[in-house]
């Protein structure tokens, strides 16, 4: 691959890792910058070479805490004012999404006033992974190009050979992600029915389909507190499943998820490197795909004005 000299790739501090994989994959190094904290905590930021006239892509996740959006959004104020031709945000994991409708009284749609604040900042084109929920897309008002880990997934399942295999809905909204899965990689389809009587908890009530006697892989977006994905492990596993597999795109992990998918019936956590795993002491329960690939697919189809749809192959519309 040909060293590029017009594209730029920034970064701020959730996740320099995956950059610095992004930049080796396409072959360039990461445009130099200082993302650092006052002593009150205020984010300052600086990129610290000429970005004028250049197609750039500042690459960071939003998970929490609140401070990774606050420097997406600086960046590319920053890197508006510093003239660069076209500022694309790459986003692996989109924070708030879950806040994605007004499904209750007085709540605000942080999703989409997320998206709002991009647009305002100056940004000109947004890639995403994975959303938590596909429709956030029409929140942007710029080109959105949303792409699926399944590409990533779904070869590293491949690989692990699992006969009589059923792939696991953990509820109804991840659905349409596990009947893909279940389709590219042959295998059946069972859904957990769930209840959550409030955030952050959930209560299994019934199971969909058959996984007696099966191997079980549970697919879903993201695994945060653990508590949907443990339950629904212990469930399918009571309702004489085999050995349970989950693969979850965005390892959030937050509070005692770790803890609680150690001592769950889970024999392989899947995820990906979306998020920044270095202050978490994982074991080898824990696999971390990368999905560097992928996202410098995207990059270079975008920098090159080519069709990025054939990187949607492995996720099929049923």
């Amino acid at each position: 691959m040909i060293v590029r000299d017009h594209i730029q790739i920034i970064t701020g501090t959730s996740n320099s890792a995956l950059a610095e994989k992004i930049a080796r994959y396409m072959n360039c190094k990461l445009t130099d910058c200082t993302v650092r904290r006052f002593s009150d905590g205020e984010v300052f930021v600086q990129i610290n070479e000429n970005i004028r006239g250049a197609d750039l892509f500042i690459i960071q996740p939003t998970n929490p805490p609140a401070d990774n959006l606050m420097e997406l959004l600086m960046l590319i104020e920053a890197s508006r004012r510093a003239s660069a031709m076209r500022i694309t945000a790459v986003i692996p994991y989109y924070g708030y999404a879950r806040a994605d409708r007004k499904d209750r009284p007085r709540v605000s749609i942080t999703a989409k006033l997320v998206a709002n604040l991009l647009t305002t900042a100056g940004a000109d084109r947004i890639i995403t992974m994975d959303l938590h929920a596909s429709q956030i897309q029409g929140f942007f008002d710029l080109p959105h190009d949303h792409l699926y880990s399944s590409i990533v997934f779904n070869r590293y399942i491949s690989d692990l050979k699992l006969d009589n295999l059923v792939v696991v809905s953990p509820d109804v909204g991840s659905i349409k992600l596990a009947r893909a899965t279940a389709n590219r990689l042959g295998a059946g389809l069972a859904i957990v029915d769930k209840r959550r009587p409030e955030a952050n908890v959930a209560k299994v009530m019934n199971i969909i389909g058959d996984v007696k006697g099966c191997n079980v892989l549970i697919r879903d977006d993201m695994v945060d507190t653990g508590g949907s994905l443990c339950g629904a492990a212990q469930f399918v596993k009571e309702n004489g499943a085999k050995d349970i597999y989950a693969a979850c795109t965005h390892g959030v992990l937050s509070g005692q998820a770790i803890e609680k998918i150690e001592k769950s019936a889970i024999k392989k956590m899947i995820i990906s490197d979306s998020i920044d795993q270095s202050k978490h002491t994982l074991t080898d329960k824990f696999e971390i795909l990368t999905c560097s690939d992928l996202i410098g697919k995207a990059i270079t189809r975008i920098f090159d004005e080519e069709s990025v749809s054939s990187l949607f192959e492995d996720y099929p519309v049923t």
